[in-house]
């Protein structure tokens, strides 16, 4: 072990092994962000070391801490802690960062690597995940704890950068969490004056501490970086703030010890080989051996990963005489976090008959959510400000709100604060927040949870739902008035390409129901499918559909034939989704005074229907019927797949207008006469197709990518 004037203790020793492991690793890979790590390493040795509750052998054990690393472009500070600690993320591991097949991508995966909660990168969405996390904790604990046990009992931390601070998802989180209180939130904020581009003077001049005091945060300054007694004095006072999350800005120096220290330059490329031995030199490490692990630090970092294996021990034990002292609620608690749901939780599913008054699918979606948050207790969530027209506020659930307000009535809610133990939660509008908390609400495990506003939002939420499919979270995202049929509120507020766009991200199960059954079947689907899901719901009343004449009516399957044609094989087959189905329905009907057979395809969910086998698909669409009406008031894209060569598509590839719904619809094209006269128009019947549409056939071509009017 080399002994020098700077190196000669062992928290010295470990805290400048977390540095040189991953420098190495990024300089082998000759890609990273070596300035991080080696700005940092006191601050997360510390943290890691002295605070941070974790079981390497058990990295889902249910209360442990969670630490999340917001700035994920420093991952190889992550890995090389996780690596030292003792997780399943052997040195080989480390020394293939960023290659194919690797444990050590990039940015950090949640899933692909032991110990990673969530997946961070794109700046500011782990703060705001952890803002989620602490959300859950605290729910926990208000729900399951009791006087003498209690067994749920841990905090979030996290390491955030000057890019994280930058990004409005953050302020946004931070405004939320200081709101609710969350006093067992704690971030280390990386204050090192230095962004990828240059120094922060640039652009971020503000005085960051002072605009989290506003936001209801404790803050307190560390000068040195390097000085692990006041990181700790800093960490232990954040502790005692237990009604306000704090924020401790840590002064470091980007690339600490290298030539290119306190330079943007140490950001987001290797040192090169000459600068990373000028730093081994300057902090007395070897600077011959590659990925140099003394003995004393492994030691003594490995000795800090079992300690975990005596606290889950404890843990286990207390819960043990909860379990006798409180048998059912550490039942229920058990079932939650095994990912169960409760033995007839569909029992009140709401159902519906033609002859029922039409509701929006909005509207059914609430009846469904209440009606599955009765029996399965784990049900969580809120909106962007928007319950009375999103329809998602859990019945007599109570509002998620700071303790001091339990038993008040606030305006708008739901049953009065519950404090911490409610489950309506209410996110402001904020919607980039929102989908990161939800987020970091599904990744604390144990939570069925759900966001909600309208769909033309869901740009302002897509990197979010993004990285809740890549990272595979039971989340549900809930967007209403999905069309043009918004109506009055105009272009502005009428999503035309949200849809295909939220489609396209892979793993993510989008599912716009037609009509009241089949949103309470996505749902119920929704609650057992292991990924996130999206609902598209309308705005505007819809019929209840007659399936009557259905085929394996079955949302599971993506698609099914809601309407058979008499007679053997259909002449033309209608393909619609969310409402526009029904006016498929109708054109069957009137295609059936001409003698057309037509196929009516109800189509929920375009992800689910390629899932199922060829001889299914081909079942409801078969390749030899190339006559086909696809219908869906948005945008075009993608649908040449289910029209086919020979088919229309009825779309809109332009902006809305502001005027009633239903006149809108009628003008875009988006009623049985003009389904009717596409299909007509695809058969060769013209003079049919022209009584259809007023004399007006030029919108429809049977050509190959063609889109329809509108």
């Amino acid at each position: 072990m080399p002994t020098t004037e700077t190196q000669t203790t062992l928290e010295e020793l470990a805290i400048n092994t977390i540095r040189f492991l991953s420098v190495d690793a990024v300089q082998k890979a000759n890609s990273g962000h070596p300035g991080l790590p080696m700005g940092a390493a006191a601050m997360a040795y510390t943290l890691w070391t002295k605070f941070l509750k974790f079981n390497p052998k058990d990295p889902q054990w249910f209360d442990r801490d969670r630490f999340v690393l917001s700035a994920g472009h420093g991952s190889m500070l992550l890995y090389s802690l996780l690596h030292l600690t003792g997780y399943d993320l052997p040195l080989e591991e480390l020394k293939r960062f960023r290659q194919w097949g690797s444990k050590t991508p990039g940015h950090p995966e949640r899933g692909h690597t032991p110990g990673v909660e969530v997946a961070t990168g794109p700046l500011g969405q782990g703060f705001g995940n952890a803002v989620g996390l602490a959300i859950a904790e605290a729910w926990f604990s208000a729900r399951y704890n009791r006087p003498g046990h209690k067994i749920v009992d841990h905090y979030t931390y996290g390491i955030c950068g000057d890019g994280d601070l930058m990004e409005g998802i953050s302020q946004e989180a931070a405004s939320l969490a200081g709101h609710l209180q969350l006093g067992k939130l704690i971030f280390l904020y990386d204050d090192n004056l230095i962004s990828l581009a240059g120094t922060t003077n640039l652009t971020f001049t503000e005085d960051v501490a002072k605009r989290f005091d506003a936001y209801g945060w404790h803050t307190r300054h560390v000068k040195n970086g390097n000085d692990v007694d006041d990181i700790e004095k800093a960490i232990e006072e954040a502790q005692g703030e237990t009604e306000r999350p704090s924020l401790i800005l840590v002064h470091t120096h980007i690339g600490y010890g290298s030539p290119k220290q306190d330079t943007f330059k140490a950001h987001g490329e290797p040192l090169g080989e000459e600068a990373l031995a000028e730093a081994k030199k300057k902090l007395g490490w070897p600077t011959t051996d590659k990925f140099y692990l003394p003995d004393d630090a492994v030691k003594f970092f490995r000795e800090i990963g079992n300690k975990g294996l005596k606290r889950q021990q404890d843990w286990q034990q207390r819960f043990d005489a909860y379990k006798k002292a409180f048998p059912q609620e550490a039942a229920e608690l058990e079932m939650l976090l095994a990912g169960k749901l409760p033995e007839g939780f569909k029992a009140d599913l709401p159902k519906w008959t033609p002859q029922d008054k039409p509701i929006a699918t909005r509207a059914a979606g609430g009846q469904a959510l209440n009606a599955l948050a009765k029996h399965i207790p784990n049900i969580v969530g809120g909106s962007a400000d928007l319950n009375p027209s999103t329809n998602t506020a859990i019945k007599d659930g109570g509002d998620f709100q700071p303790p001091d307000l339990a038993g008040e009535k606030v305006q708008g809610a739901v049953g009065g604060s519950w404090g911490h133990a409610g489950r309506n939660m209410a996110f402001g509008v904020r919607e980039h927040a929102m989908g990161a908390a939800v987020n970091g609400l599904a990744a604390h495990g144990g939570l069925l949870p759900f966001s909600a506003t309208f769909m033309v939002f869901s740009d302002y939420m897509k990197p979010s739902i993004r990285l809740g499919a890549l990272s595979q979270l039971k989340a549900f995202y809930v967007f209403t008035h999905d069309s043009v049929g918004v109506g009055e509120d105009g272009p502005t507020h009428e999503p035309v390409e949200q849809l295909a766009g939220l489609r396209s991200i892979p793993g993510l199960n989008v599912m716009r129901p037609a009509d009241a059954n089949e949103t309470a079947e996505c749902w119920a689907y929704a609650v057992q499918h292991n990924g996130p899901t999206l609902f598209s719901l309308t705005r505007q009343n819809v019929p209840h559909l007659d399936r009557s004449k259905a085929r394996n009516a079955d949302v599971s399957k993506g698609a099914y034939i809601l309407r058979e044609a008499d007679g053997g094989k259909p002449d033309v087959i209608l393909i619609g989704t969310g409402s526009e189905v029904a006016l498929c329905a109708k054109a069957a009907e009137k295609l059936e005074g001409y003698g057309v057979k037509a196929r009516v395809v109800s189509m929920p969910s375009w992800n689910l229907f390629e899932s199922q086998d060829e001889a299914y698909r081909e079942s409801v669409i078969p390749k030899s019927s190339k006559k086909r009406v696809t219908v869906e008031a948005g945008t075009p894209y993608g649908w040449h797949r289910w029209a086919g060569d020979e088919g229309i598509i009825i779309g809109i590839d332009h902006f809305g207008a502001s005027a009633p719904g239903a006149e809108i619809m009628k003008h875009f094209g988006f009623t049985a006469e003009h389904v009717t006269c596409a299909a007509l128009q695809l058969l060769g019947r013209l003079d049919e197709a022209a009584k259809e549409c007023n004399g007006d056939t030029a919108g429809f071509a049977p050509t190959a990518g063609h889109e329809g009017h509108s």
